[in-house]
């Protein structure tokens, strides 16, 4: 029986969503959580691994497992046994040929600024603060160079194991609300580093630093130290994966100040 689960997490505390052996990882709790349900150990596929410091809304994972439970059961039961920056939100059996990463269509990134003059307190690692002023619109109008199916080179970490720089990103949009700048990003898939790496470009862009036209030429150059450095993580959530209208898949609730 093949089992999809939906987790929240807030990154600040781990080395991000995948399992080390060396430090924590949102991965490494998850699994312990449903084995502990399961009353067996759970390996977990996700669908779309975060980096250190990285937040996620709407995180879609599977298992696979002999048991049958409640949906209710893995929600409850998963909890239960989590801390409380890691949440399983939703739980539904699946499919036998479902796969959390291999069955997304897209998957779908925000990145939130806080760009004001006093330093947040509250927020503290789940923004991004820049204290001088940004213009959410050349950043906008900038970054529609990186719709379509390309070579993301400049944006490609130098760590990333992809064995194809292209990716083909459907859709980005840059607007502020209030005192937040939001880049908000949708693709088949991320390189490395790929949204922190386009985050710090278009900030220097809404600096006035670079030109609008700057990432597109740096699009063409394809040489990541032509780029901006990386962003920090602290701004940067998982909004969800897409997997089309045939598949059972909740999205995140809306309201929260991240999301439309």
């Amino acid at each position: 029986m093949i089992v999809a689960v939906g987790v929240e997490y807030l990154g600040t505390s781990y080395s991000g969503w995948q399992r080390q052996s060396h430090s924590p990882s949102v991965q490494a709790h998850v699994e312990a959580a449903l084995s502990k349900v399961a009353n067996h150990p759970i390996g977990v596929y996700c669908a779309g691994r975060t980096d250190s410091g990285v937040h996620a809304l709407g995180q879609v994972i599977h298992f696979e497992t002999d048991v049958s439970r409640p949906e209710k059961a893995w929600v409850l039961g998963g909890n239960a046994h989590l801390p409380d920056d890691i949440s399983i939100i939703w739980a539904r059996q699946m499919s036998d040929d479902f796969h959390a990463r291999y069955s997304a269509l897209s998957r779908r990134y925000r990145y939130v600024i806080a760009n004001q003059k006093p330093r947040p307190a509250v927020l503290t690692g789940q923004v991004t603060w820049i204290r001088n002023p940004l213009d959410e619109s050349l950043m906008h109008e900038a970054a529609q160079a990186l719709v379509g199916e390309q070579d993301f080179s400049s944006f490609q970490a130098s760590s990333c194991q992809s064995p194809t720089p292209f990716r083909n990103v459907f859709q980005v949009k840059v607007f502020r609300k209030g005192p937040y700048v939001i880049i908000d990003i949708t693709a088949n898939a991320f390189l490395h580093h790929m949204v922190r790496n386009i985050a710090g470009s278009l900030i220097c862009v809404g600096r006035k630093e670079q030109s609008v036209s700057w990432i597109k030429e740096l699009l063409e150059k394809k040489d990541r130290t032509q780029a901006a450095p990386t962003a920090k993580p602290d701004g940067l959530y998982f909004i969800q994966a897409n997997y089309g209208n045939t598949v059972n898949i909740p999205k995140p609730e809306q309201g929260l100040w991240m999301l439309d």
